[in-house]
């Protein structure tokens, strides 16, 4: 077989995956609705020969789901949540993944017929215990393509972005509250200026990296200077 012909799908996502709901239980790809799922894709994609294609990158698994559920595209939503401090530093909230791949911003997939916006505040409130008020300034992004690590080139991530900044705390200590749950191992506010003193904080403090995923996402997010009020993640 040609390198780039390689096939694999971890063996999760036919046991834990279909009993939990995140797996597609169809192995064939070419029996799935693919006129269905192309017309709600967030990002277009084709479909050659039954079989979905990777419409941003080849990911050098060019057949099955990698550790991936869903075949074609799986929208996510992912919660950008910011603060300052009387220094003017801004804080952003990460969770540290249960399943090794690193620290990420708060997230997880779209259900059926959720808004992505509703998607990012629930996974926010599953995975940190914090629940923000219905009046708080949520700003939505464009669907964009994510480099997940577990991807193929039939299966891939698209989420959608919502940021809000929660404003100037006087201390540390009386920022909100968070805690890991669900999904999340841990669950910590991080010193943010810059993507460079994300990282520094995540390998000094807790020996940690970005979820690959995230890690252009964040970079992009953080490169609004903290004291810019003219939008972004100020």
């Amino acid at each position: 077989m040609n390198p780039t012909d390689r096939e694999y799908t971890h063996p999760d996502v036919f046991t834990i995956g279909v009993e939990q709901g995140w797996a597609d239980p169809e192995t064939d790809p070419t029996r799935i609705d693919w006129v269905t799922r192309q017309a709600s894709a967030a990002i277009p994609f084709q479909v050659i020969d039954g079989r979905p294609v990777n419409p941003c990158e080849q990911t050098g698994i060019r057949y099955g789901r990698n550790e991936l559920g869903h075949w074609g595209e799986a929208l996510a939503a992912d919660a950008l949540v910011t603060a300052k401090d009387s220094t003017g530093m801004r804080w952003i909230v990460l969770i540290e993944r249960s399943d090794g791949h690193g620290w990420a911003l708060p997230g997880g997939h779209v259900d059926p017929g959720e808004n992505p916006a509703d998607a990012a505040r629930r996974e926010l409130r599953e995975e940190t215990g914090l629940q923000l008020t219905d009046d708080a300034d949520w700003q939505i992004s464009a669907p964009r393509y994510v480099p997940d690590p577990r991807a193929s080139d039939e299966a891939w991530m698209v989420t959608v972005l919502a940021t809000v900044n929660l404003g100037t705390y006087d201390a540390l200590w009386e920022f909100p509250p968070v805690n890991g749950n669900d999904d999340a191992a841990a669950a910590e506010w991080l010193p943010a200026n810059t993507y460079d003193d994300l990282m520094a904080a995540l390998h000094t403090f807790y020996d940690g990296e970005v979820f690959p995923a995230h890690r252009q996402m964040l970079t992009d997010a953080l490169a609004t200077p903290a004291n810019d009020t003219t939008g972004g993640a100020a």
